[in-house]
């Protein structure tokens, strides 16, 4: 299978003719200045502290070590502050609209009424919620945490890949590789001036504070997980463990007269805010999936009654949906009566017969994916792909087109990465992390992956891909 790509790619530490550009001239200066094999030593070091802290991620369907190390690369992605500020403005313009969308698509579905989005396309999405009609949720606030996928493919130009509403993980991660990078290179942070990340904890108690029902001044909030075989628990523990609150599974907690408790040693507490880590179905067998093991019976009544708040709202599945996606650029202007900031990638709905044909004609040039997928799953990288992978695709996409969006192969920028051959351009992209609640935080920077693979375009840790530490430098 040929995994190299030929597209003309951004890099983001060098120019065409070799120049290294002016954000990384400290950090190769220093890097020039280093005795030979320190990174390769360093990047051992790393290796075992990630292994020591437990910082793994579970892979579905893996039958043979189910927990696998999540690679990190010790070599930075370094951002300016006034490009940060405007991929920042860009951020939170979109949050902003998807809240609204949501709000709205759950009260007076003014969207639908203007024709810029069908009834089809929201009320009968799997991921719609009909017993969140008329629901009023605190500060309107549907997605409280948002991961908003960003690439990047030339000097001033960014999109958005996808936005993740429902559960978005990795912040563990961009957190720990700030903790490992302080503490294997304090002299770089000497040389530059990073903005720090790590009072996101404290950013995220306060915005699941501000999301607590009405009239609770001092609310008592937990983190709910799916269990330690779910592939993110080490992030469930961890961010409980920063917000100083408790990590809870469903057994723990019981409904009572629509209010939810937790078990403790001292008897039945009242829980206000639920920072959910379960997905919708699971969430209540009463309400939704009777086999679900993982969930509190009643919740949704209990939630739907304003006595609990949920982070992130039931039903936000709506509005990451793939073929959602391709109307965020019209939310914005809808509700927020603004130019998007940030663009969209170009993207074919494979449900239109005009569509469709054009794709499938032109699948070895293009990345297809599933509506409702995640994580890297499911999805066709064309270019990369076989013959007969290819024509496998091909016939899942005439099965169930109504199932899949397309777009086109972007060269995704690359940044410096230290592999088995010293240091050389690997493709990433980024993932900031949105809080919602009275106001919108975000703190500089976010979780960059990246494709480890030469000539991969694909940076999930499923399928292989890395994080790195992302550098936004102060003024």
């Amino acid at each position: 299978m040929n995994t190299k790509t030929t597209l003309k790619y951004f890099d983001e530490m060098r120019t065409d003719d070799g120049r290294v550009r002016d954000i990384y001239q400290t950090y190769t200066h220093w890097m020039s200045q280093l005795p030979e094999g320190t990174l390769e030593r360093k990047s051992a070091e790393a290796e075992l502290l990630f292994r020591r802290l437990g910082i793994t991620f579970a892979v579905y369907g893996e039958t043979a070590g189910a927990e696998r190390l999540i690679p990190f690369d010790i070599v930075p992605r370094i951002f300016g502050s006034k490009e940060w500020q405007r991929l920042q403005l860009g951020i939170k313009q979109r949050v902003r609209a998807l809240n609204a969308f949501l709000h709205d698509i759950y009260h007076g579905q003014e969207i639908i009424k203007a024709g810029i989005i069908s009834a089809r396309q929201v009320l009968d999405n799997e991921l719609y919620c009909k017993a969140m009609q008329g629901i009023d949720l605190p500060n309107q606030v549907y997605a409280h945490i948002a991961g908003i996928d960003l690439v990047r493919v030339a000097e001033n130009d960014f999109y958005v890949l996808e936005d993740n509403l429902r559960t978005p993980s990795g912040v563990s991660y961009m957190l720990e590789n700030r903790n490992t990078m302080m503490r294997l290179f304090p002299e770089l942070f000497a040389n530059h001036l990073v903005e720090p990340v790590e009072h996101y904890p404290q950013m995220l108690l306060d915005t699941l504070r501000e999301a607590a029902p009405v009239n609770v001044s001092n609310p008592t909030i937990v983190v709910m997980t799916p269990g330690s075989y779910n592939s993110a628990y080490f992030e469930h523990a961890f961010l409980a463990s920063q917000m100083g609150v408790e990590l809870v599974e469903g057994q723990d907690l019981f409904v009572h007269k629509q209010k939810v408790y937790m078990y403790t040693t001292e008897g039945p507490q009242q829980v206000h805010v639920i920072y959910r880590r379960v997905d919708d179905d699971f969430l209540d067998p009463l309400a939704f999936r009777p086999d679900s093991a993982l969930g509190v019976p009643g919740l949704l009544e209990a939630y739907c009654s304003g006595n609990v708040s949920l982070a992130n709202g039931v039903g936000t599945g709506v509005a990451d949906d793939k073929s959602t996606y391709l109307y965020v650029p019209e939310m914005i202007r809808f509700y927020l009566g603004e130019a998007p900031l940030l663009s969209n990638v170009p993207t074919w709905r494979l449900s239109e017969s005009d569509d469709l044909k054009y794709v499938l004609a032109h699948l070895p040039e293009l990345v297809v994916k599933e509506v409702q997928g995640s994580g890297g799953y499911g999805m066709l990288v064309g270019p990369t792909s076989s013959k007969e992978e290819i024509e496998t695709y091909k016939q899942r996409i005439l099965a169930e087109p109504d199932n899949f969006i397309a777009q086109p192969t972007l060269a995704l920028s690359t940044c410096p990465t230290m592999v088995e051959a010293g240091v050389a351009p690997r493709h990433v992209d980024l993932r900031p992390f949105v809080l919602s609640g009275k106001e919108i935080r975000l703190v500089p920077g976010g979780l960059t992956r990246v494709a480890l693979r030469e000539g991969s375009l694909v940076v999930n840790s499923s399928q292989g891909g890395g994080t790195k530490d992302t550098w936004v430098l102060e003024d």
